[in-house]
């Protein structure tokens, strides 16, 4: 054996450390001495798709919705639907952080299996480390985004959701009313169904009920609340006498567009990673889109003998709509039969269930998002795959979809009456009065035109220039400049 020298005692040494090193904190760690594991790390190519996909469903909003709406009103109310998308985007925005997302997502709960409590108020807790668990592909190990980026992606969904109302009561709703609705009707209804559909304790999540991006919680939410407050309203002055045509159908189409593009965000996004799932969530979000097109064109020529612009616009939407619940669980074929199916459905609503009924559906948000919301979640269940997870048999899933569909359509018109009853009555009135309809609500809420000449704005009347406002005023449709 040969003999140590010396030199051997620091390597020897070095060799004990470097076994206490490794074992003393494993001791530590099982006894529960050591400090709490560093949360998981982020993957960069995840959380820059969720970058991204936020901003298209903003646009979804800002600009496009607001151009779709505007197209489709009269000249004299464009800049009101552009200031309701705007400012309850802000309003919502704010409430967002300050409590939307705590009760929508938080770990504990105000009511069992129905809302969340206030312990994430303010983003208590949420720093730029923290991470959210994305859906992972079937058999992926999980992944994870910073989930100051989840907060930032579902708050785009929380603004669009209340804006989608506004087309049902668009032309006559005050607009201190409007935001107002937005604002309670945002905390008492949208947060409630994010959570009871999105949060792991939600009582239809754990049901089983699917809803990949907002089929229940964002189109049939706002469907069925925005007939609900337009029946409260009552119709337009003159509505069924007077024509009413939209204004400019080319920026109805250029918003229908937008629309289109940022709906990939919407609905590819909530996969919440760059991977397999949100792959599938793209091509069924295009796919009925464009099914929902060209089926609406041929039900048109059918029956009007000739396809319409805004008829391919509204196409368009209803088939984003319907296979948002569905489109990422099912295939590209079952989302060809999604699109197709809702362009009859809405078709028919629009077309003969307003005309029966007569109620004032302004741009018809029941007709395309409430029924068309309500055919995708059912669809859902009809048509689901093994793409996020094996689903149950078809008729068990139908059950559980149906579940779901039978509370919202239950529970946000129920409370967006309440909401809009005590409105009605704190404020002495929801609607604007004859005189200001008559105006335009452009200059009667907001003292603006959207256009240079009087003319354009759609009314005759005394055009007050609003303080600061250094534009050209008009007095009887007269352009004149500002003394």
């Amino acid at each position: 054996m040969p003999t140590r020298t010396g030199a051997s005692a620091p390597r020897r040494l070095s060799s004990w450390t470097g076994v206490l090193a490794t074992a003393v904190p494993l001791a530590c760690a099982t006894l529960g001495w050591a400090e709490d594991a560093p949360p998981p790390v982020a993957n960069p190519g995840h959380t820059a798709w969720v970058i991204a996909a936020s901003g298209l469903v903003l646009m979804m909003t800002l600009p496009a919705l607001a151009l779709f709406y505007g197209g489709l009103v009269r000249a004299k109310n464009i800049l009101n639907v552009f200031m309701q998308c705007f400012v309850g985007a802000g309003v919502v925005g704010v409430l967002w952080v300050l409590i939307g997302y705590s009760l929508a997502f938080s770990g504990s709960e105000l009511i069992p299996g129905f809302v969340g409590d206030f312990s994430k108020a303010g983003l208590a807790g949420i720093t730029k480390t923290t991470t959210w668990q994305i859906i992972p592909d079937v058999g992926a190990s999980p992944e994870f985004i910073p989930e100051m980026i989840f907060v930032m992606f579902q708050a785009m969904f929380a603004i669009i959701t209340p804006a989608l109302i506004l087309g049902a009561v668009a032309e006559r709703m005050k607009f201190s009313a409007y935001i107002l609705f937005v604002t309670l009707w945002f905390l008492l209804v949208y947060c409630p169904l994010a959570y009871m559909v999105w949060n792991a304790n939600g009582w239809i999540f754990k049901a089983g009920g699917l809803d990949f991006a907002g089929g229940l919680v964002v189109h049939m939410s706002s469907g069925f609340s925005a007939i609900v407050l337009c029946l409260l309203l009552g119709k337009r002055q003159g509505f069924g006498r007077d024509p009413m045509p939209p204004h400019s159908v080319p920026l109805c189409m250029i918003g229908a567009g937008l629309l289109w593009a940022g709906w990939f965000g919407f609905n590819a996004g909530s996969a919440l990673g760059a991977n397999g799932l949100a792959a599938s969530a793209f091509l069924n979000t295009n796919t009925a889109a464009c099914a929902a097109v060209v089926m609406w064109a041929l039900i048109e020529v059918m029956h009007r003998g000739k396809a319409t612009a805004v008829g391919a616009a509204t196409a368009a939407v209803a088939g984003l709509v319907a296979i948002t619940p569905a489109c990422g669980h099912v295939s590209a074929v079952s989302a060809i039969v999604i699109g197709a199916g809702v362009s009859g459905i809405s078709y028919v609503a629009i077309v003969f269930l307003k005309s029966t009924f007569g109620y004032d559906d302004s741009l018809d948000v029941f007709g395309v998002h409430g029924l068309g919301g309500m055919w995708g979640a059912l669809a859902t269940g009809l048509f689901g795959t093994a793409l996020v997870a094996e689903p149950p048999p078809v008729a068990t899933q139908v059950m559980i979809q149906l579940k779901g569909i039978a509370f919202v359509v239950v529970f946000a018109p129920v409370m967006s009456l309440i909401i809009a009853m005590a409105l009605n009555a704190l404020l002495g009135g929801i609607r604007v009065d004859e005189e200001d309809e008559d105006l335009g609500l452009d200059l009667s809420q907001h003292s603006e035109t959207a256009y240079a000449f009087g003319a354009a704005s759609g009314s005759g009347a005394l055009m007050e220039r609003a303080p600061g406002h250094s534009g050209p005023v008009s007095v009887g449709g007269t352009r004149r400049e500002p003394v």
